[in-house]
């Protein structure tokens, strides 16, 4: 359960990482924007074809988009620091491990998850709960076999010597006269007890039956757990497709703006509109396309994945190993 939990939260922050990332790139590139919009606007006041008020539409425009970054760069540290601690690695080493990375993890066009049923028993809760339910179960057995008789057999063996001369035994300890030993049957058989007995039983059938609802519970938990997180994958990639789509006319529609405003043809506002628009449709469709690789990994969580990194490699980092064994002797237990 905790290396599903550490796979899946390394895979998150990462994920977090690259779109906080992207989201500063896209700020800056729209800074950019802004500044030239700014310089056309100053550019036309100077020459007594606008007035002040389109200058400072513009500055207020790019301020505001300025004042995104500085957020953005901040929780992007705090992501950093996030993975480094999950890692376990210094932020220095992480940084050169993140150095030149490839964006926002995409995810795949088609995911395949086998059949469901079968991928949720290796979930560690439905594994767990399907054990507490099948122990409990015995134990119902268990306390039914007290209504029966028990027999067994014991006996012992031993040494037992005397100083008295008396014959019995011998004088000294370790002779062969000095052997004593017994051996018998026993028979146990509480038929007083029956009804403590009788109770204990229902005891443990009335946890058996709780045990055996709650692994359904988990099931349908589980279930309903793996059919959210899909259905999430499936509506946040269908969301990722408009957004994309309205960022290019987004975009267009700036770039229209701008000319006609430069010739003369309309005012500053619709230049000033799109582009804040096309600023928020941007970062917004960098949020989402980290949405679409943070909702897979919730569903492979769900679906109890992760564990299989671990196959074939050693549970135990052999360093770690190396400093175990200089402190304990482990035998063959850390192999």
């Amino acid at each position: 359960d905790v290396l599903v939990t550490l796979v899946a939260e390394v895979g998150l922050t990462y994920v977090q990482i690259r779109t906080f990332e992207r989201r500063i790139e896209l700020a800056k590139v729209n800074v950019a924007l802004q500044r030239q919009s700014l310089e056309i606007s100053e550019s036309r006041y100077r020459n007594g074809k606008v007035s002040q008020l389109d200058v400072s539409e513009a500055r207020a425009t790019l301020t505001n988009t300025q004042a995104s970054v500085p957020g953005l760069e901040s929780s992007l540290r705090d992501a950093k620091l996030s993975l480094s601690v999950l890692l376990g690695r210094t932020p220095g080493d992480l940084e050169q491990a993140l150095a030149g990375g490839s964006g926002i993890p995409v995810a795949p066009a088609q995911v395949a998850i086998g059949v469901p049923a079968d991928l949720l028993r290796r979930r560690p809760d439905v594994r767990s709960a399907e054990r507490v339910a099948a122990f409990q179960s015995e134990q119902v057995g268990i306390a039914t076999a007290d209504l029966f008789p028990s027999i067994a057999v014991g006996g012992s063996f031993g040494y037992k010597a005397s100083d008295a001369d008396d014959g019995s035994l011998g004088n000294n300890l370790f002779e062969s006269g000095s052997r004593v030993w017994s051996i018998g049957p026993t028979l146990s058989w509480p038929i007083l007890n029956y009804g403590r007995i009788r109770n204990n039983i229902r005891v443990q059938d009335a946890a058996f039956q709780e045990a055996a609802v709650n692994y359904q519970n988990t099931v349908l938990q589980a279930a309903a757990e793996v059919e959210s997180s899909l259905y999430g994958f499936l509506k946040s990639r269908e969301q990722l497709a408009y957004l994309t789509e309205s960022a290019q006319s987004a975009r267009q529609s700036l770039e229209l703006s701008t000319i006609q405003y430069t010739e003369g043809e309309t005012d500053f506002l619709r230049v000033d509109i799109a582009a804040a628009n096309l600023s928020r449709q941007l970062d917004s469709q960098a949020a989402v396309e980290g949405q679409v690789a943070a909702s897979l990994i919730g569903a492979y969580k769900a679906l109890g994945g992760g564990w299989e990194l671990r196959v074939g490699h050693e549970f135990i980092p052999e360093a770690m190993a190396e400093q175990m064994r200089s402190r304990t002797n482990w035998g063959d237990i850390l192999d």
